[in-house]
């Protein structure tokens, strides 16, 4: 009798082991995507500088700047390390200075505000489409979403609005679609980081205004961006 029992619960115990394995070996493999993509949303945020500046002209508070949009990966090596990327996107940019802009008889006039004059508020602000194109280079694989990476290139941006805003005690004046401004600016950026956050800096080639004079003298300022960008899968 105890030879039948101990028989008996052997068989049950090995039948148990016997089904976890077959239930083991029949869940589904997950499969891996070898040939990924990092096609990415991308936000970023700016501090915004301005370069070869017109004498008298300094910048006051902070100028910040946003942009946002999406990028297509096209990956060139096997290994999918290195890629060029081009996308579409929305850039707004704020420049706080002391570059006062009206307008006399529907023509656009600038002068650098004087160290004794009190104002509240002097700034221009654009709104940009913007049209990245850029070279990649990163250490990803198709197992690992975190990696280093330095994404560098050039961005060509239209320019579908702007609006300068002058404010004193004595009221506000806002001067807007002024045919002054560069419709078309293109510049070269770089960014470089580990996973999410990346550090981001953006040179223009060529001049904010198209039109625009000081006494006479081409005001042939252009920009200088930096900050965080983050990219998103």
């Amino acid at each position: 009798m105890r030879l039948f029992l101990s028989c008996f619960l052997f068989l049950s115990v090995f039948h148990v082991f016997s089904q976890e394995n077959v239930i083991a070996e029949n869940n589904p493999k997950v499969k891996i995507d070898s040939l990924y993509r990092e096609d990415q949303f991308y936000f970023g945020f700016t501090y915004n500088t301005l370069t070869k500046k017109p004498e008298g002209l300094s910048q006051s508070k902070l100028s910040t700047g946003f942009s946002a949009g999406f990028l297509r990966d096209m990956p060139v090596n096997k290994k999918r390390t290195i890629a060029i990327a081009s996308g579409i996107g929305l850039t707004y940019n704020n420049y706080n200075q002391n570059l006062a802009i009206y307008k006399t008889d529907q023509t656009a006039v600038y002068s650098i505000i004087d160290a004794e004059t009190t104002f509240s508020k002097n700034k221009f602000s654009q709104l940009l489409v913007d049209v990245p194109i850029e070279f990649r280079w990163r250490t990803s694989t198709y197992e690992s979403y975190k990696f280093w990476r330095i994404y560098g290139g050039f961005k060509f941006s239209y320019l579908i609005y702007d609006r300068s805003i002058y404010t004193d005690d004595q009221g506000k004046i806002v001067v807007s679609r002024n045919k002054d401004f560069n419709k078309f600016l293109y510049g070269a950026y770089i960014s470089s980081g580990y996973n999410t956050i990346n550090v981001y800096a953006y040179y223009g080639l060529n001049s904010l205004f198209k039109s625009a004079k000081i006494d006479g003298e081409p005001i042939d300022m252009t920009s200088l961006n930096i900050g965080i960008i983050f990219y998103i899968l």
